[in-house]
């Protein structure tokens, strides 16, 4: 129940709100601000479930940044002699304890968290600590799936990720073909799993796999413009250039090989991607 989203039942409404049961008749508080209107005895609703200000367990509709075992990016609103406290999207703020803690958190910068359950307090915590919540013995996904990604750290090689908050990826720089961010979220897919456990991920499809450079860029320039750009191979050398930024040659190349994949069509007016 804490820290996830539950289907509860309203048991009784009284004065300081409605208590929810589920099925073991565990009730926690909705408190009367949380509330629908026309809200009745015996109505299910779907709540998240944490700690209030005095570690009560307390119930809102409001929808926080992360749930219990994922990761998110969040920023720091105040330090004190218990910890940093990151602001998840809730009225209390989540705290990341000392002991979890990578460096010193600051006020107004932003981390990488995992939201975890302090099994000796019963209560929601934080912590960036990331490295003790990757998983490298079982690896839960295959090469092609496609895999939520968050950007946690940017290395020469590239970009670290966390694959479907469980495993660690890297997708290489030579195959990025636009900025990415740390706490940034995208859509990958698994390109290699190495026999350390860690996963070789690449963001475009396998089918756009091995594509040079330059056709690379083409096809993240199709995309951006809903799937067509108006030039051919009899286009004029300054029209590629101020659209591509590369010469006529390299265009024709490029287009050649995508072709030659079955990535794009094309046709009088222009280039369409498939």
């Amino acid at each position: 129940m804490l820290g996830e989203y539950n289907l509860l039942r309203i048991d009784r409404i009284l004065d300081q709100g409605a208590y929810l049961v589920d099925d073991e008749e565990n009730d926690v508080l909705l408190p009367n601000k949380y509330m629908a209107e026309n809200a009745q005895v015996d109505d299910e609703i779907e709540v998240f479930v944490y700690n209030d200000s005095e570690d009560r367990l307390i119930a809102t509709n409001l929808t926080p940044k992360f749930t219990l075992n994922e990761f998110a990016f969040l920023q720091v609103k105040d330090v004190n002699r218990f910890g940093a406290f990151l602001d998840w999207g809730l009225e209390k703020e989540i705290l990341v304890p000392f002991s979890e803690q990578n460096q010193r958190m600051e006020i107004d910068r932003w981390y990488i968290v995992r939201l975890l359950l302090d099994e000796k307090t019963n209560r929601l915590v934080a912590s960036n600590k990331l490295h003790k919540f990757i998983e490298t013995d079982f690896i839960s996904v295959e090469i092609g799936e496609e895999v939520d990604l968050l950007v946690f750290e940017r290395t020469d090689l590239g970009y670290k990720v966390i694959v479907n908050n469980v495993h660690q990826g890297l997708i290489y720089a030579n195959e990025i073909f636009k900025e990415l961010n740390v706490g940034e979220t995208l859509s990958g897919f698994v390109k290699n799993i190495r026999e350390d456990g860690k996963i070789d991920i690449s963001i475009q499809k396998q089918g756009y796999q091995n594509v040079e450079p330059n056709a690379m860029k083409i096809l993240e320039i199709l995309k951006e413009k809903e799937g067509f750009l108006p030039l051919t191979d009899k286009s004029q050398p300054e029209d590629i250039y101020s659209q591509l930024e590369m010469s006529k040659k390299t265009f024709k190349k490029a287009i050649g090989g995508l072709y030659k994949r079955k990535l794009i069509r094309f046709t009088e007016e222009g280039i369409y991607l498939l």
